[in-house]
């Protein structure tokens, strides 16, 4: 197993050293490259500490300048600049805990095409989290989940492994963080072997959130968009491969 690890930056630094760092130390003969993703918004405090983690690993992590907007843009962007047997979608913000990284990994050889990170089931949990989002967030996932049929029982979180065919041969829409649940419900629709297992999110320590709640409404429209649709169509006709110079310190 060789993962390629994508990580978008805009105001992280401290955490996203710290993410780096145990990814590395606890998956270290699994992980192929870091991609690092940035963008305009990208802070000159983050950048710089970008610089710094590209000196320490020069074989392994890139700065990537993303072409497509906004975060699903940069996750579009770096699945196909992906070169590994499998594609590891996180956060820099400590949301994601980097520790159930090697978690996913471990599952991910028992040959699931997606391993994906749940806080809803087994020791999952929020800290952090605002109880009314908390609730609006559950009963979204219930109604998801009934839709389409599955016991998975975290549609929304950005945190998952999938194989890397699975990433480059679908045709992706979203750019926004409605991206999240595209991730996983095209998957679904087009019969991909999925489990999922427990992680803890707790509020990121640094920068602010960039998901405002005006995207929300995006995520029932890719939702029922990709229920109704034919499973054939949701498949890529001709891949693009968006240029991006690879930066180095």
């Amino acid at each position: 197993m060789k993962v390629s690890v994508i990580v978008p930056v805009i105001d992280e630094t401290v955490s996203l050293r710290k993410t780096i760092e145990v990814v590395l130390a606890q998956n270290r003969e699994h992980v192929s490259e870091i991609l690092i993703i940035v963008c305009k918004k990208t802070t000159p405090e983050a950048l710089r500490t970008c610089d710094e983690l590209v000196r320490e690993h020069p074989d392994l992590i890139q700065i990537r300048y993303q072409q497509r907007p906004f975060l699903g843009g940069a996750m579009r962007d770096a699945f196909e600049w992906a070169s590994g047997s499998h594609v590891l979608m996180m956060s820099s913000d400590l949301e994601t805990d980097p520790e159930t990284a090697k978690e996913l990994i471990a599952v991910a050889q028992d040959g699931y095409d997606i391993v994906t990170a749940t806080r809803w089931k087994g020791n999952g949990a929020f800290h952090g989290y605002n109880p009314v989002k908390h609730v609006a967030n559950l009963i979204f996932q219930k109604t998801v989940g009934l839709l389409y049929g599955t016991s998975l029982s975290d549609l929304t979180f950005g945190y998952r492994l999938f194989k890397t065919e699975w990433v480059k041969r679908i045709a992706w829409e979203e750019l926004r963080h409605a991206f999240m649940l595209e991730t996983i419900v095209k998957p679904l629709r087009l019969g991909a072997r999925v489990t999922e297992i427990p992680t803890v999110w707790r509020a990121r320590p640094e920068g602010v959130s960039h998901n405002q709640f005006s995207n929300h409404l995006a995520y029932f429209r890719i939702g029922l968009r990709t229920l109704f649709q034919k499973p054939e169509n949701l498949l890529a006709r001709t891949p693009s491969m968006p240029t991006s110079p690879v930066t180095t310190a």
